[in-house]
C-alpha cells in the first residue's frame, strides 16, 4: 500500500478519535486510541519504536522514539499541545531522515477541529 493511502486512513482515524474524545487529554491517550483504530482497519502499527542514530559509522541509541509506525512506512507523531512549534516539525523530519521513511504525520489533538492540527511532512515521497 502506498504512503498516501495509509495517510488517508490515519487522518480518518484521527478524526474519529478526536470526535469521540475531544481536545485536552494526554498524548498517551490519543496514541492508544489512534493505534486501536488503525489496527481495527487491519494495519500493522508499532508504538514507541526506538530509532537509533548513526554517526561516524557508529550506531548510537540516543532515546529517539517514534510514537507510531504504520505498516513500516508512515511515522505518526502525536501531540496534545497549545500550538505546534517549528521544533515539532523538525523533530518529525529528523525521524523521517533517520528511519528512511518518506511520509510523516504530525497530529495535534489539542485543537477544536483536528483538521487544523494535522501536518503532513514529506521526505522524498514521489
Amino acid at each position: 500500500m502506498h504512503e498516501n493511502d495509509l495517510s488517508f486512513d490515519v487522518r480518518k482515524s484521527a478524526f474519529k478519535v478526536h470526535t469521540a474524545l475531544g481536545p485536552g487529554l494526554l498524548e498517551s491517550v490519543y496514541e492508544v486510541a489512534l493505534t486501536y483504530e488503525l489496527r481495527q482497519l487491519g494495519y500493522a502499527v508499532q508504538t514507541q519504536v526506538p530509532l537509533p542514530m548513526v554517526y561516524a559509522e557508529q550506531r548510537m541509541e540516543v532515546g529517539f522514539r517514534l510514537d507510531l509506525l504504520v505498516e513500516r512506512k508512515v511515522i505518526v507523531e502525536v501531540k496534545s499541545v497549545d500550538a505546534l512549534l517549528d521544533v515539532h516539525h523538525k523533530q518529525l523530519l529528523t525521524y523521517l531522515k533517520l528511519s528512511g521513511c518518506k511520509l510523516g504525520l504530525l497530529i495535534n489533538f489539542n485543537v477544536s477541529r483536528v483538521k487544523e492540527g494535522i501536518v503532513r511532512i514529506v521526505n522524498g515521497l514521489e
